[in-house]
């Protein structure tokens, strides 16, 4: 038998190498590796020496070689095959342990140039993987080091790598020159800026774990990373404490981070089942959280938290004081992160870049049955030059304040969607009903409920999308708000106004919505 070896990750290659020689496996080697084995004392044939042909071009060209291939790609049970290596006088090569240059690596470096990351695209590495997984039935085809203890296993008890086996390193050489590519091309097009949908999508993630079920007990799930440095992503986040972050978690905390972005002030956002429930800016960490907490004081428990600021030791023993699944915060004074400790179920991520939002052009991607839709991401919150009030009254500067703040987090409310906002505090949300009055009323009803009968009075409602109907203004004015902002487009539109120019309610267009599914 003989074997190739040829890899840039080195892990446990020497003690591999080792075995196969003691198992009268024959190796031959490329460069650093072969240079690496020497060192180690263990007999190699370098591949020059098996091609009759000498690396060139830099080490571009090595093991393109027919020497090599047809050894590979040669089916030794047919006979025609065999008959053709015995005439060119070539050897058959059993097995194939090979990874392939750094891309990954290279292109993550900070001020890596083109040209480096150009170099560091692997030719023959992938061709010979290729070859070797496309003739599995004969070539046992090793990509990941973690497969060595198996495959030497394997060699020991029977003297052969099964073919069940061989299949499956098959499966994982195709998987791994995908992903390979993938990077490849992705990098090639963020150089370019191309942000155009391509005519075939093909995206890569790498698995960060196996998670114990998805939303439900009943289904599988696992936690994968986009390739590269996500900043601000809770892909980049630390976890300090705690139990491991559960489907749920995950998918809930990226919506309260995602709505966390939009603000620069210190801010807490407490997040339930991918909605908001309270959300607080103030002048002090401590005083959002006081706002966010008392926005609506019963769902928050078991909920998402998230902060823009380092957790201070006060505000740490508030948080203790409730029952919280995640905590996320850029960072944690040494006393305050003690406090959080004493819980120890509570999930404690520490995340420095939080405020770094996602390149606009990141891609959205939602499952359908038998496809897939792709938008870019709602990277927009506004534009100012679009904002117009269409009523006679003109909103105070504390209304705009407010409704600009209510604006933010509507846009992550799920549609249809209606907030309430007072003093930089959301008072009441409404997600996800089926029409628009209704979350209109649950809005005020959790505002009544949770906070007081007053709530309402004085302050401001944001919505997601048009009134087609002025029902909502009629509650709205009803419940004391006195300014209303939305984005307006709706055939009916000088209902509303009419209605809010009746009650004094200072109304605000933006001319963008944000319909959230």
């Amino acid at each position: 038998m003989r074997a190739l070896i040829s890899v840039s990750d080195k892990t446990g290659i020497v003690e591999f190498a080792k075995e196969l020689v003691f198992l009268g496996i024959e190796i031959i080697s490329t460069g650093g590796t072969y240079s690496k084995l020497k060192e180690a004392g263990i007999a190699a044939v370098e591949i020059s020496e098996l091609t009759g042909f000498p690396e060139c071009l830099d080490g571009r060209v090595k093991t393109l070689h027919p020497a090599v291939h047809a050894g590979l790609l040669a089916m030794r049970s047919k006979p025609e095959h065999m008959k053709q290596l015995k005439e060119l006088n070539i050897e058959t090569i059993d097995m194939v342990v090979v990874n392939l240059y750094p891309f990954k690596s290279t292109i993550l470096k900070e001020n890596v140039t083109r040209e480096e990351a150009v170099e560091n695209i692997d030719i023959g590495g992938p061709t010979m993987l290729r070859s070797a997984a496309k003739n599995y039935q004969d070539v046992a085809v090793i990509v990941d080091p973690e497969d060595y203890k198996e495959v030497l296993e394997q060699l020991t008890t029977a003297g052969e790598v099964s073919l069940d086996t061989k299949f499956y390193l098959m499966q994982k050489v195709f998987m791994h020159t995908s992903n390979y590519d993938t990077m490849i091309a992705d990098y090639i097009r963020n150089q370019r800026k191309d942000h155009e949908f391509p005519k075939t999508l093909t995206l890569t993630f790498e698995k960060v774990q196996d998670m114990r079920y998805g939303e439900n007990p009943h289904q599988k799930a696992a936690f994968y990373r986009e390739i590269g440095r996500k900043r601000g992503s809770i892909t980049d986040a630390v976890q300090l404490n705690g139990k491991e972050l559960s489907f749920n978690n995950i998918n809930d905390t990226n919506g309260a981070l995602e709505l966390l972005k939009e603000f620069t002030e210190p801010t807490v956002v407490a997040c339930k089942h991918g909605n908001p429930c309270g959300v607080g800016s103030a002048d002090t960490i401590l005083e959002a959280w006081n706002k966010a907490f008392e926005a609506d004081k019963v769902s928050i428990y078991g909920g998402i938290v998230v902060a823009n600021r380092k957790v201070t030791l006060e505000l740490a023993e508030e948080m203790i004081k409730v029952f919280l699944e995640v905590v996320v915060a850029p960072g944690y004074e040494k006393e305050a992160l003690k406090v959080l400790k004493t819980k120890k179920n509570v999930r404690v991520l520490e995340l420095k870049d939080i405020g770094v939002p996602q390149d606009e052009n990141a891609y959205d991607l939602k499952k359908v049955n038998g496809g897939l839709i792709v938008q870019t991401i709602d990277s927009k919150l506004l534009n100012e030059n679009e904002i117009k009030v269409v009523t006679h009254r003109v909103p105070t500067d504390k209304e705009m304040e407010d409704m600009l703040f209510a604006w933010k987090v509507v846009k992550f409310v799920k549609s249809n969607g209606i907030a309430l906002a007072k003093n930089k505090q959301t008072v009441g949300i409404g997600p996800g009903q089926v029409n628009r009055i209704w979350s209109a009323r649950q809005s005020m009803e959790h505002a009544f409920e949770l906070i007081s009968e007053d709530a309402t009075k004085g302050a401001v409602l944001a919505s997601d999308a048009f009134f087609p109907f002025s029902d909502c203004v009629e509650a709205a004015h009803q419940a004391g708000i006195t300014g209303i902002i939305q984005p307006g487009g709706s055939i009916r539109d000088e209902d509303s106004i009419q209605k809010c120019n009746e009650y004094g309610i200072a109304m605000v267009f933006t001319g963008m919505r944000h319909f959230k599914h």
